[in-house]
């Protein structure tokens, strides 16, 4: 078996894992961090609101407002969530990265906070309260994004800390920035010489649809990381997930492989991990108020040489 078809066959990521807490612990988070918003009469009108700008693709009008973008995270946030746990959990790669060194993470896109919540899960099932010998890693986290989910990064990192993490919250620190990616500055933005790991799930066809050329240029900056690091990017496995440059559509894949890995592998970076089609299905007794989906995604792990 060539080793591209032995990383292609991922059909599947579990719905919970040993390796992160337990589905109904990060509903409850959320749970926790909104129940006023979840217990107001208003809730199924923001969502209604949040769900028509989405229908139309507004980005900038879905999450204009703090009001929106809470309407967003109480709604879909907890279905991204669990899903990043569940696939963060499944790639050994990552897993390590989260929980076996100090590490620091860039979540491109990653203001609604899925990322954030879906890293912690697995980081502090990792955590040996008990044990005071054992080193305890640090985990930095930035994430940036256009809108300014600032005051929900806060308040579910506070979150996390207090349900989480006990008498260790020193070792997650948390940082927002609220800033187009696309014009961010390579180095004293992103720093992405320092990273382990970034993520890009479900960031990059709104980014190929802001502006494709300066797309192409974070991709191609990327070259920039350290040896050993890691990116993880996911996308919608649907027709969503194409570029059309001139008359033709391509999958998007096709041209970040293309950008990332160089011809005959003559690139940067090379493939680890990759599924074309992967399911998450959510368990079915779970405990939260509203809708918890199931998702279907390609993914793509690669590595810096």
């Amino acid at each position: 078996m060539s080793k591209r078809a032995e990383i292609s066959e991922f059909p599947t990521i579990p719905a919970s894992s040993t390796y992160s807490l337990p589905s109904n612990d990060v509903l409850k988070l959320f749970q926790d961090s909104f129940r006023y918003l979840l217990n107001s009469p208003n809730i199924e009108s923001f969502i209604q609101t949040v769900k028509g700008d989405l229908y139309e693709r507004d980005y900038i009008k879905a999450f204009g407002d703090d009001d929106r973008r809470m309407a967003y995270v109480v709604r879909w946030t907890p279905s991204r969530a669990l899903c990043y746990s569940s696939l963060f959990s499944s790639l050994e790669e990552i897993r390590n990265i989260i929980t076996e060194r100090d590490s620091r993470i860039l979540c491109i896109g990653g203001g609604a906070c899925g990322e954030l919540v879906g890293l912690s899960a697995v980081f502090a099932q990792s955590r040996d309260f008990y044990n005071k010998e054992r080193y305890r890693s640090k985990l930095d986290v930035k994430l940036i994004d256009i809108a300014d989910w600032g005051l929900i990064a806060d308040k579910l990192t506070s979150e996390i800390k207090k349900a989480w993490l006990y008498n260790e919250p020193d070792y997650l620190n948390v940082e927002f920035l609220n800033e187009d990616v696309l014009n961010a500055n390579h180095d004293s933005s992103l720093q992405l010489n320092s990273l382990d790991l970034i993520t890009l799930l479900f960031t990059t066809n709104e980014l190929f649809s802001e502006d494709k050329a300066k797309s192409i240029r974070l991709f191609q900056a990327l070259d920039n990381c350290q040896q050993g690091a890691h990116l993880l990017i996911a996308e919608s496995a649907g027709s969503y997930s194409h570029i059309t440059v001139g008359t033709k559509k391509f999958p998007i894949r096709f041209l970040i492989d293309t950008i990332l890995l160089g011809k005959d592998g003559s690139g940067n970076w090379e493939l680890v991990k990759q599924s074309d089609s992967c399911w998450y299905r959510c368990e079915k007794d779970y405990d939260y108020p509203l809708k918890v989906e199931n998702m279907r995604f390609f993914f793509r792990l690669y590595k810096r040489k």
